[in-house]
């Protein structure tokens, strides 16, 4: 009788422990995102699953080009995801369909089309980022009131890595 319960108080301290460790990974190491809406089309789709790293940036900020999880400013229960395009200090504007940064035209090899709508040109503030999606003519992002620039304290993570489903399994710059 002694050796069951033994064996009862091994498997509630071992179901104890991994969840306890569950909730440290998924609070402050990785989560495991799904995306919603096609924002960030051709680079990410509906429905494809993301790693985020949701630790990096407790020891640097992010880096132009990085993709994001962050919260939305309007409704902080709802999570978007985008391309960092200009950090604290940049100028960012759009004219004639393109994006400038610090006054030079970006490379943008991950976009389906030029963006229509123009961006008059402004500095990034300290403690912010300027945000898109890839697919500019579809997305919510840096550029609309609702959004803005994204202070550092909601942004979530960056992704990392798509991982499902198992054929468009590929690593985030």
């Amino acid at each position: 009788m002694d050796s069951v319960w033994k064996e009862i108080k091994d498997w509630i301290v071992s179901i104890a422990v991994a969840l306890v460790l569950a909730f440290l990974i998924r609070t402050f190491i990785v989560e495991l995102y799904i995306v919603e809406g096609p924002s960030m089309r051709p680079t990410l789709e509906t429905q494809e699953r993301l790693v985020v790293n949701k630790f990096i940036y407790r020891f640097r900020p992010p880096e132009k080009g990085e993709i994001l999880v962050f919260r939305y400013p309007r409704d902080k229960s709802r999570d978007f995801i985008k391309r960092v395009i200009a950090t604290e200090g940049d100028t960012v504007e759009i004219k004639d369909g393109r994006v400038y940064v610090n006054d030079k035209l970006l490379t943008e090899d991950y976009i389906l089309e030029k963006t229509r709508s123009e961006y008059a040109k402004a500095t990034v503030p300290k403690g912010t980022i300027f945000v898109m999606g890839d697919n500019r003519n579809n997305s919510e992002d840096s550029r609309f009131v609702d959004v803005g620039f994204v202070p550092y304290d909601l942004i979530k993570g960056k992704a990392v890595v798509v991982f499902w489903p198992l054929d468009k399994l590929k690593s985030l710059p």
